[in-house]
């Protein structure tokens, strides 16, 4: 069995009052030309804008993630000595 699609156009009103079957076809297909050439535009402008948002999440990711790992640093950094009594201060010391 072929694969075939079969395309099918919607002409406007103005179109079908075309007694010349040449000038209807010709402008049948101009008319799908356009169309199919809009689209595509669309489809551009469509992917340029989402392209951007996006970016935008992305960065918004990357800002939260980079918190949180600061937080998780500090956090690790405070501790409590074993041998301190429970009425010792917290020290800070770098991890090397």
């Amino acid at each position: 069995m072929s694969r075939c699609k079969r395309l099918m156009v919607t002409l406007s009103g103005i179109l079908k009052d075309d007694k010349k079957n040449s000038q209807f076809i010709m402008r049948s297909v101009i008319l799908y030309r356009d169309n199919e050439n809009n689209t595509k535009g669309n489809m551009e402008s469509g992917y340029l804008e989402m392209a951007s948002i996006n970016l935008e999440y992305s960065e918004f990711g990357c800002e939260c993630e980079y918190k949180e790992c600061l937080e998780y640093e500090t956090w690790l950094s405070e501790s409590d000595l074993s041998n301190d009594n429970n009425s010792s201060k917290k020290r800070r010391y770098l991890l090397c």
